[in-house]
């Protein structure tokens, strides 16, 4: 029933109803049983409006019809932004999360994951819960094309998996003290811009770490039949409530299914009488018997969402070392994407990995996120819920941050367990690409001793306000003989909001983050509202941050001590007699280098080069090699190459610019071209002269 219907039927103006409906007045009693008998429903339910009515349209699937003019997506672009990764998933939901956290309580936002393996009578109930018989002719138009486009293979291996081996993955990801999906399910608002939308962010704080509107597309990419349903706690009540506030969306490539063409989309929802005859599906306020059945229970009423994606699976594990499971168990797989064990630990490594700073705390300030993972098969728990500890996972990093928090950093590092504190300088640009400096923000450099649990040593990890990971990289040319360690930049307001230019430093930065957030350099935003240069402010940061580390952890010198006497009598470094002979004119030499493997596959480097005194120098090409025992070193592609300071990059040749001293690029390779899988192989990277001959 429309409200004009409603209207007329208990005789009171539109505009009457419209203001019951946002609450701006309330209906006279007798006017209340008019409402009630209009709506053939009880009179508690009109005076209470925590029920649906007993009289409405049946919950459906609501499937987008085909464009008009013929055209057709064969999938959601955004989906493609990242892979089907339990860790990616991990890292884009947690940021999300942390993101919507409510501020107000100073309680960190609670993320749980739940792994919830359904087979038999179990699996069966499901399915009917999720009305598979209205859903099951649009899979199988799906399955018939699905040698032609990606999205298809990926559905119909998703829906043969279910039928052939009788199981389904579930992936739950709930939030709490979040604020939930509020708004309308149209207008501007965060229901619409997550369930309704793409590219679109609507974060509620200025430290938010996505800003592109890309990572919820990694809900839908992590399932297999691409259907995510939802049930929100709203913080914010919407139509006078707050709790159980349901919908689904499915993303299926276009498809014909009894002679109808549909785009791609599809909502499980109640029809939405305002729309064109009541086809479109919108939210609908759930009974406690239905989020039970659909497996969306929540813990109480605290605000937040629940994510359950559908089918998950986990392409990344392939490249993982098999779990080790009982003899006896018949969880092993044949290919390990749906392995429940394997998925419940890499999702605490990435948490452990990614988060283990928001998990941390010290002084007076509290952590802002506190994460479990927990795994079940048909309602009965198989591994115990697991809370994430950064102590554990990265122990080192987290001991430092706890140090600057708690107020014990020292000048220089003189004992084990000690953690040093500098401020390196990072001087924000003036926006609109006007010249010269805003002003100087302090960020945080804190270096400690390494442990062997932190993983690989000598690495800066690098954040800002949320606290998560954004950029890890080696120290380059550091002196022989140095402990190993670890260190954390904080940057913007990790370093404290009381620091100068804290906001205007994390704002900078966040839009100088790509949609991985996993570094900072050069983007579109960056130019675009600061300027094409802008980026070298963050390369001059790195140089700074690598120069501070380099102080902290070298050794001093000991004139005449034993053991440096000891040193020299055991090496021998033979030395050029006569005269130096000019070969030629001085080269640029690469003088330092990081390369690190990314999450394609790819190899990710950063290499600095040391310039020599001269008027012109010659252009050099990078040229990335395998190294190999013998034989000829294959050669690798390059899938990008970019100048980030001293150097201009130009159809892959480095063009050098006069009076540098020093030149910074960064490249990755093209994956399709390695011979080998990546981790196996080890890198070289040399300049050549000219075009790289």
């Amino acid at each position: 029933m429309t409200q004009t219907q409603l209207a007329e039927t208990v005789d009171v103006t539109r505009a009457a109803v419209s203001a019951w409906i946002t609450g701006r007045a309330t209906p006279r009693p007798e006017t209340i049983e008019r409402i009630a008998q209009a709506l053939n429903t009880d009179l508690a339910t009109v005076h209470t409006r925590t029920t649906d009515t007993l009289a409405g349209l049946p919950v459906g699937w609501y499937h987008r019809p085909g464009h008009a003019d013929g055209g057709r997506e064969l999938g959601n672009a955004a989906a493609f932004a990242f892979d089907a990764d339990v860790g990616v998933l991990a890292r884009e939901t947690c940021q999300n999360s942390l993101d919507e956290r409510l501020t107000e309580n100073g309680r960190p936002v609670r993320v749980r994951y739940t792994l919830h393996e359904l087979t038999g009578g179990h699996l069966d109930a499901f399915r009917q819960a999720i009305l598979w018989d209205e859903l099951h002719p649009h899979y199988t138009a799906v399955s018939e094309s699905a040698a032609q486009q990606k999205v298809g293979r990926v559905v119909d291996a998703g829906v043969r998996d279910m039928f052939e081996k009788g199981r389904l993955v579930l992936l739950r990801v709930d939030d709490y003290n979040a604020s939930g999906l509020t708004g309308d399910d149209y207008d501007d608002g965060k229901f619409a811009a997550v369930v309704r939308r793409q590219l679109e962010s609507l974060k509620s704080g200025r430290t938010a770490g996505g800003s592109y509107g890309l990572g919820k597309a990694t809900l839908w990419a992590t399932s297999a039949l691409g259907l995510v349903l939802i049930n929100s706690t709203l913080s914010v009540p919407h139509e006078g409530r707050t709790e159980h506030r349901v919908i689904g969306r499915l993303e299926l490539p276009w498809r014909s299914v009894k002679g109808r063409q549909y785009a791609g989309p599809a909502w499980l929802g109640r029809p939405d009488p305002d729309s064109q005859g009541a086809e479109v599906a919108r939210s609908w306020w759930a009974d406690e018997e239905t989020v039970d059945r659909l497996y969306l229970t929540r813990d109480g009423d605290e605000p937040g969402t629940s994510f359950l994606i559908v089918g998950a699976h986990d392409v990344a594990s392939l490249e993982q070392s098999p779990v080790d499971l009982d003899a006896d168990d018949e969880d092993v797989r044949d290919d390990g994407t749906r392995d429940i064990r394997a998925m419940h630990r890499r999702l605490v490594e990435a948490l452990g990995r990614d988060f283990w700073a928001a998990m941390t705390g010290g002084g007076s300030r509290l952590p802002l996120l506190e994460a479990s993972v927990e795994t079940r098969r048909n309602g009965e728990v198989l591994i115990e819920e697991e809370k994430v500890d950064p102590t554990v996972h990265q122990p080192s990093r987290s001991r430092a941050l706890r140090a600057f928090y708690d107020g014990t950093t020292v000048d220089r590092l003189t004992e084990s367990g000690q953690v040093a504190l500098r401020t390196v300088p990072l001087r924000l640009p003036l926006s609109g690409g006007r010249r010269g400096t805003l002003g100087t923000h302090p960020a945080v450099l804190l270096v400690t001793d390494a442990e062997d649990a932190d993983g690989i040593s000598n690495q800066v990890h690098s954040l800002r306000g949320n606290r998560m990971t954004i950029k890890k990289s080696g120290v380059a040319g550091l002196p022989l003989g140095v402990n190993a360690f670890q260190a954390v930049l904080l940057a913007g307001q990790a370093a404290g909001e009381a620091v100068p230019f804290s906001e205007e430093a994390e704002e900078f930065l966040r839009a100088a983050e790509p949609p991985e957030h996993d570094r900072w350099g050069q983007t579109e935003e960056l130019t675009l509202r600061w300027s094409h240069t802008a980026h070298h402010r963050i390369a001059r940061l790195t140089t700074d941050v690598n120069a501070a580390v380099k102080e902290l952890v070298a050794r001093p010198k000991r004139s005449g001590s034993q053991e440096g006497t000891k040193l020299r009598k055991a090496l021998t470094v033979p030395r050029k007699t006569g005269s130096r002979r000019n070969s030629g004119p001085a080269l640029p030499e690469l003088d330092g280098l990081d390369a690190t493997i990314g999450a394609g596959g790819e190899w990710q480097i950063t290499a600095e080069v040391k310039l020599p005194r001269a008027g012109e120098l010659p252009a050099m090409t990078p040229v990335v090699l395998l190294d190999v025992r013998s034989g000829s070193r294959p050669k690798l592609d390059w899938a990008e190459l970019v100048a980030v300071d001293g150097c201009e990059v130009d159809d892959g040749v480095l063009r050098f610019m006069p009076r540098a001293r020093r030149a910074v690029f960064r490249g990755s390779t093209d994956v399709a071209g390695h011979p080998v899988r990546t981790a196996l192989t080890r890198l070289v990277l040399e300049l050549r002269v000219g075009k790289g001959e």
